[in-house]
């Protein structure tokens, strides 16, 4: 199974257009050491050529541009995106699927409540259907109970749907009423090797369902937005915290590095970066805790075999 990190940063990139913090500032005039990100997205594949895009985010033409993999160029119009599976409807997720409407019909996996924010709250699938359309696949999360799949043309990997804790976007219908299948976490097994990949690049809470998967995982692709609970606060970007956002900050008692701690698995990564995060910055003290506990950062371009 192969994995490609088409974009690491949360919404808005790295640099963020507008933002001036530290970082993106630093970034820019060259007075940190890091690297510029796309906002987050996957792409898996068995056999090299046949891709499972995983979100689809604004950023995605110049993700493909940079993705030869992508672009096989088998006709006279190819793409390597068999499909799409969405992990949740927000807006930088979800965006880059109008970048894909010169192509054919778009297989689209999700839950029935992204289905509903597809439809009405951010009606993206009734504009496709002026163009390429929407074949949909519904995830059958809604009870709670994780949900098994295949996708064609990728031979050899079963997926997993498994609900998590976190947040819908501002104009679904459960922002502030969660109802299973709102946000996922994809659990990817490869059944010729027997390595699992566990990605969920938006997670606000780790429920048993959610440490049970991350527990069967060889490789962890996780929610590494921000590094404190009140990191948009403190810069005064926002009035709240990283959970109340859907996103479990990596420091302190019960944060996702304490989480990652315990966990098996033989690589743990972070991805959806927010620009504000001090991980991004390579010489700082943050980044450094990060690989004292094994933890990488993801970048756009990574490469993960399993």
């Amino acid at each position: 199974m192969k994995i490609i990190v088409l974009g690491s940063a949360a919404g808005g990139g790295y640099p963020q257009w507008n933002c001036n913090c530290r970082n993106c500032n630093g970034l820019r005039k060259g007075a940190i050491r890091g690297r510029a990100r796309t906002q987050s997205s996957i792409a898996i594949s068995s056999n090299g050529n046949d891709w499972l895009l995983v979100n689809a985010s604004p950023d995605i033409l110049t993700q493909i541009r940079a993705t030869p993999a992508l672009q096989p160029a088998r006709a006279a119009r190819d793409s390597g995106i068999a499909a799409v599976l969405l992990m949740d409807a927000q807006v930088d997720h979800v965006t880059g699927l109008m970048m894909l409407r010169e192509g054919r019909q778009i297989p689209l996996y999700c839950s029935a409540s992204v289905r509903q924010d597809l439809l009405a709250g951010y009606p993206l699938a009734k504009v496709l259907s002026h163009y390429c359309g929407v074949q949909w696949h519904e995830l059958a999360v809604a009870g709670g109970d994780r949900v098994s799949f295949t996708v064609p043309l990728l031979d050899g990997i079963r997926f997993t749907a498994i609900p998590l804790e976190s947040k819908a976007p501002p104009y679904s219908p459960h922002r502030d009423h969660p109802a299973a299948g709102d946000n996922i976490g994809l659990l990817a097994h490869d059944l010729i090797t027997g390595k699992k990949l566990f990605y969920a690049p938006g997670l606000g809470a780790i429920a048993p369902p959610t440490a049970a998967a991350m527990r069967e995982a060889d490789c962890l692709l996780v929610d590494g937005t921000f590094w404190t609970e009140d990191e948009m606060i403190s810069l005064g970007f926002s009035g709240k915290p990283a959970v109340a956002m859907g996103h479990l900050p990596q420091s302190g008692a019960g944060g996702m590095l304490e989480v990652l701690d315990g966990m098996p698995a033989g690589r743990k990564i972070l991805i959806h970066i927010n620009n504000t995060n001090p991980i991004l910055d390579e010489d700082s003290p943050q980044h450094a805790t990060l690989l004292r506990h094994g933890v990488e950062l993801a970048y756009d371009g990574m490469e993960i075999a399993l």
